[in-house]
């Protein structure tokens, strides 16, 4: 049996009590403006039973039944009283999970960090979670890694300990099912109106506790248009190294929150701002550092740009183009210095490709359903400039032709690439019977001709005109 020393063992109460005592010293300046907790009748807000998922009702009102108290909370609240339509319902309660669970015959428990219930209802899950409480507790159920992150905790207490454990203060909004109202123990309400975005409790300590808040703060703020609290974004830049603390299978998920919520550009330029995007992407962003006439800069903001596009119009936005986006221009530099050297060019994109995605996985996970097309995508770049003979019909029969083509175009839209391309090839792929000739002559074609042109041939015996192509 290992026998922890009884220094250390201070240690840890001591830190326990710091951070105990600078919640109860936040909630002070809370209670300070008002009474704990401030309930706001349903004539005060405008959250309405029709405005919420008919499964999360059933969840709150059979918890209910059962015995237990039973709130919506987080960001489904926040999104309710912006007016907005919820992604997800997250409903908390002072049931433990296996009460949960015996509640609900649709249930499963997950998570290890954090044990939660999830009641399934088709292709919807209603999450349900237990009061945390603020203190220690068993060792057992608490466990905590170097610098104060939180590794595991499944201690529970009370929805007052539950409303000062959660990050910022507009997500600590309780919606009652009991009488309708909204209950709020840390200002949250008045943040909301303010539209300000605030750690609740010492910002250092909530994001020594968990980095990943400091992602979450610039993308709630980018999302909701708040403003950062002064006390919350001074101290990003100086800890975003704690980032690299992260499992990169997490920061994966994280990205893909970022990026694909429609605000993609506005998170990219609030994320360099802070020092976050080096933490994330450091090639990078080492890349920006040095660019060259302004050339990866304006091609990933004009990809985002195109995400923001998509999304916003109700269309798919696919993960792998948005990474092949984020990671071009180091492998584009790399490769442009394996060629200088003598190598050849496909054999210099597959050994970039291969040293970029190999470093990156280390910061953040890339799943193989993304790396493989991701580096389909660079790999077929350097074939589009091959457009005689036969190899333009097979590159417009590969797989990932499409994707490969769209990218093309943003880089020539950028800048980059040559646009007479980009414009060959869109021209190549409507020709028609007129693809034969334009294989034949690659760009001259659209150099001298300035486009595909038709005229009329001469009447034959039969009278009959035939059209044809010509060069010009």
């Amino acid at each position: 049996m290992n026998i922890i020393p009884l220094s250390i063992l201070n240690l840890f109460k001591k830190l326990f009590g710091l951070r105990r005592a600078l919640f109860f010293e936040a909630r002070a300046e809370v209670a300070a403006s008002g009474p704990l907790p401030r309930v706001y009748a349903r004539s005060e807000h405008n959250i309405s039973r029709s405005m919420i998922s008919e499964n999360a009702l059933k969840v709150l009102y059979r918890l209910r039944q059962s015995g237990y108290q039973a709130y919506l909370v987080g960001g489904c609240v926040r999104d309710l009283l912006l007016g907005r339509e919820p992604k997800d319902f997250d409903v908390v309660t002072d049931a433990h999970p296996d009460e949960v669970r015996a509640v609900f015959r649709n249930c499963r428990l997950i998570g290890r960090r954090f044990r939660l219930a999830h009641v399934h209802f088709g292709s919807e899950i209603i999450e349900v979670a237990t009061f945390r409480a603020l203190t220690h507790g068993d060792e057992d159920d608490r466990l905590t890694g170097g610098g104060g992150r939180i590794l595991r905790d499944n201690v529970y207490g009370t929805i007052e300990e539950d409303a000062w454990r959660r990050d910022f203060a507009v997500n600590a909004l309780y919606y009652n099912i009991k009488d309708f109202s909204v209950v709020d123990y840390v200002g949250g309400m008045d943040d909301h109106r303010a539209g300000v975005l605030r750690l609740i409790g010492d910002p250092e300590t909530r994001y020594r506790e968990d980095p990943v808040r400091m992602l979450r703060a610039i993308r709630f703020a980018v999302k909701l248009g708040f403003t950062l609290h002064r006390s919350c974004s001074e101290l990003i830049p100086g800890l975003a190294y704690l980032l690299e603390e992260i499992p990169p299978a997490r920061l994966h998920e994280e990205i893909i929150k970022l990026f694909l919520g429609a605000y993609a550009v506005q998170t990219f330029e609030q994320l360099r701002h802070y020092h976050l995007f080096g933490a994330l992407f450091p090639a990078t962003e080492r890349c920006l550092a040095q660019e060259s006439e302004g050339f990866p800069l304006v091609f990933l903001i004009k990809a985002l740009e195109s995400t923001d596009r998509r999304l916003q119009e109700g269309k798919s936005v696919t993960p792998y183009f948005l990474f092949a986006a984020l990671l071009w221009e180091p492998v584009r530099v790399k490769a442009g210095r394996l060629i200088a050297s003598g190598v050849d060019e496909l054999p210099a994109f597959q050994s970039a490709s291969a040293e970029v995605v190999t470093r990156q996985i280390q910061r953040t996970a890339i799943p193989r359903a993304i790396s493989q097309p991701m580096r389909e995508i660079w790999l077929l770049q350097p074939r589009f400039e091959r457009m005689k003979g036969s190899r333009p019909f097979r590159l417009l029969t590969h797989p990932w032709f499409r994707a490969a083509y769209d990218f093309l175009v943003l880089r020539a839209e950028a800048g980059e690439a040559d646009a007479a391309v980009a414009t060959w090839w869109t021209l190549f792929q409507t020709a028609g019977e007129q693809q034969k000739d334009m294989a034949r002559d690659g760009l001259n074609y659209r150099q001298a001709g300035k486009g595909v042109r038709t005229r009329r041939r001469r009447t034959g015996r039969s009278g009959k005109q035939v059209k044809s192509t010509q060069d010009e």
